[in-house]
């Protein structure tokens, strides 16, 4: 519930513990955290660290405010991007009694693992980047997505490469991960739908060397690839494209929407486009002031998902105060459920299996060394 009269967030001191519904912040209120499972070191930390920032970002801003009578921690669940390490990292957010919701997972892979030990413990799991479409598919009990999946995402690759001339036919490369697998599987339908020539290829993310699969892109004369990977993968292979005189357009998803694939590939990733289901924080008036905010606090500019998993953040922090004290875990993902809640970036709602109902991809691409915004692809794209 909210105070009526605002408090110092400097008198709220964080200590005790107690059950499930939150421990004692040691002024009479209650603790609550909000963890965040993903990426956090390893490959594609980049990523997030992106969303992490988010989070960290709206937790302080609710605590200086004054406006609540609980005080909010954040805690960390690193699975590394990986499904080895998604059930260490789900656990440990699960013991923490006062964790009340996770933002996560990140990532496809670790969502499929972790996901399950989350509904099992009736903890609230709200993704605001794992797009594999079969997530919501499973039954997981407290899975929410809250971001379009990649039946978007795909659909959306199609609907821009058809409005480039000379575009006939794709190849489309995945990195063997549940992530890449499942974005070009919807790439490849959506591509086929439009009429294009589609080749298919995999990739694994671990291959040291791209020499052999960028000579195959340039021999398969295809007038397009699509890259469906994270960025740590995508750089050394766009290298090698490059050196193999792939002179194509190239594309790839969220995974690779990251100034980490411009400072790996170097030149390399001159010309690349990136979908994204998220939007440009500096660049849409709604998020600019957000994004001044986030470069005062991290002295970075906001990166991909940063202001999606700030608006995923806020929005949990609005349900357990209008729970009014009466707040655990089970309830929380039910108000979670049914919310209707406006961010900066957009609306958020969920359907009977916890799927995101709004499906808008956003489009850029890198220029001058930098990744730069292009725009909603289905107002580009003319559908």
């Amino acid at each position: 519930m909210r105070l009526a009269i605002p408090v110092a967030a400097g008198a709220l001191l964080l200590t005790g513990c107690g059950g499930d519904d939150g421990g004692d912040s040691g002024d009479g209120g209650p603790t609550y955290k909000i963890a965040y499972q993903g990426p956090l070191s390893g490959s594609n930390v980049g990523l997030g660290e992106n969303m992490q920032n988010g989070i960290q970002l709206a937790i302080d801003e609710a605590n200086d405010s004054g406006e609540y009578d609980f005080t909010l921690e954040y805690f960390p669940a690193d699975d590394q991007g990986s499904e080895t390490t998604a059930t260490t990292a789900a656990q440990s957010a699960i013991d923490q009694e006062e964790v009340v919701a996770v933002i996560g997972p990140a990532f496809s892979g670790p969502a499929s693992v972790a996901a399950p030990l989350y509904g099992q413990a009736g903890l609230a799991a709200v993704s605001t980047s794992a797009t594999n479409p079969a997530l919501t598919e499973q039954g997981f009990g407290t899975f929410l997505r809250a971001v379009p999946n990649d039946n978007a995402q795909g659909a959306a690759m199609a609907d821009f490469l058809a409005t480039q001339d000379g575009v006939e036919s794709v190849i489309v490369i995945d990195d063997v991960t549940p992530y890449g697998e499942g974005l070009a599987e919807v790439a490849d339908e959506s591509l086929q739908a439009a009429g294009f020539d589609v080749e298919r290829e995999s990739v694994p993310a671990d291959t040291v060397d791209y020499s052999s699969a960028a000579r195959n892109v340039v021999e398969s004369g295809a007038d397009a690839l699509v890259y469906a990977g994270y960025y740590q993968a995508l750089a050394p292979f766009a290298v090698r494209l490059d050196e193999a005189g792939f002179d194509g357009i190239g594309i790839s998803g969220d995974g690779s929407n990251d100034d980490e694939f411009i400072n790996l590939a170097g030149e390399a990733s001159e010309g690349w486009y990136l979908t994204c289901p998220c939007t440009d924080a500096t660049a849409e008036e709604a998020t600019q002031a957000f994004a001044e905010r986030y470069e005062a606090a991290f002295q970075i500019p906001p990166g991909t998902y940063s202001a999606e998993s700030y608006d995923v953040a806020n929005m949990i922090i609005e349900q357990i105060a209008a729970l009014n004290g009466e707040v655990d875990r089970q309830t929380l993902y039910q108000a979670l459920a049914g919310v209707e809640y406006q961010g900066l970036t957009k609306s958020f709602s969920f359907d009977e299996n916890g799927e995101f109902t709004e499906q808008a991809i956003f489009l850029y691409r890198v220029e001058n060394g930098a990744i730069g915004y292009v725009g909603n692809v289905q107002e580009l794209a003319g559908s």
